[in-house]
């Protein structure tokens, strides 16, 4: 990134207060904080691996400015988003379930609403991991390097077509595919002035919309301790589907198992996308969602 080019554009949309600061710089994107009077705004340019996102946040934002982040300014051929300030990570706060309680049932909506758009966020370059796509992906996905042992990639050889079952079960359940966040966590949701609102759409896809609960149910589960049987995890699952319908407990449950395996070859395609070195410490969280994953399978 060409630092004096993006502070020049950034200055062309607000006025600084001061220094502008890195405050993230990933492989896969560079975060910078502009302090602005009365706060601040902040700046993020993405890396080709989620090029889609400055499009798609914006987007989002035209349609649901209430629950997804205020986009100041945008410049899709440079990957570059200006962004206003979201408020205070639901993490600050701990992660309390009754913040995701309140938000689920407004980002449902969203998904609900966006289903109309799905195929236009795929020509724009969302990945696109519908139900239909998904045998095959598995296949590739196998065939790529995980960082797990022989025995493990070998049980998931073996589930292979009870993962394509699933996927055929859950197509013919008819819920319709959309936009789904796919790190739907503490660090990304923000609340202010009594408003919940979503921030990081890099790691979106189209899929089957239930996938999204899975990093809030990890996070749940593995920062507040929050066991399987916890009755939190039932009201978020109800909270969550009550604008989708009735009668959707069973397709929400094989969608958590599907989504599993989906959300595996999600973060194998943004190791593919990264410079060997810089694998060794992404692998230590892909390790967590590929042990999520292979305890889908039977023993």
């Amino acid at each position: 990134m060409d630092r004096a080019a993006a502070e020049d554009w950034i200055r062309k949309h607000v006025k600084p207060t001061g220094a502008i600061e890195t405050t993230h710089d990933r492989p896969w994107a560079t975060v910078m904080r502009v302090p602005v009077a009365g706060g601040a705004t902040w700046f993020k340019a993405c890396q080709q691996v989620q090029a889609f996102e400055p499009r798609l946040t914006a987007q989002l934002y035209a349609r649901w400015p209430d629950r997804v982040t205020e986009v100041l300014a945008v410049d899709e051929t440079r990957r570059w988003l200006l962004l206003g300030d979201a408020g205070i990570a639901v993490r600050e706060r701990g992660n309390p379930p009754e913040a995701w309680l309140e938000a689920l049932p407004s980002y449902a909506e969203l998904q609900i609403g966006e289903s109309a758009y799905a195929l236009d966020h795929i020509a724009h370059g969302v990945p696109d991991l519908r139900l239909g796509a998904l045998p095959a992906g598995y296949q590739r996905w196998l065939a790529s390097e995980l960082p797990v042992a022989m025995d493990d990639v070998s049980r998931l050889r073996d589930h292979a077509p009870r993962f394509t079952e699933l996927c055929a079960v859950l197509a013919e359940l008819g819920i319709q595919e959309s936009v789904q966040h796919d790190d739907l966590h503490m660090a990304n949701l923000y609340a202010h002035d009594g408003r919940f609102r979503l921030v990081d759409w890099g790691d979106s896809s189209v899929a089957h919309p239930f996938f999204s609960l899975l990093e809030t149910i990890r996070f749940l589960d593995e920062f507040n301790g929050l066991g399987p049987d916890d009755p939190w995890f039932r009201r978020l699952r109800d909270a969550y589907l009550e604008p989708w319908g009735s009668g959707l407990e069973e397709a929400f449950e094989i969608a958590i198992r599907v989504g599993w395996f989906v959300h595996a070859i999600a973060w194998t395609r943004q190791r593919d996308a990264l410079p060997p070195e810089a694998r060794p410490d992404f692998d230590r969280a892909f390790r967590i969602v590929l042990r999520r994953a292979i305890a889908q399978t039977p023993e």
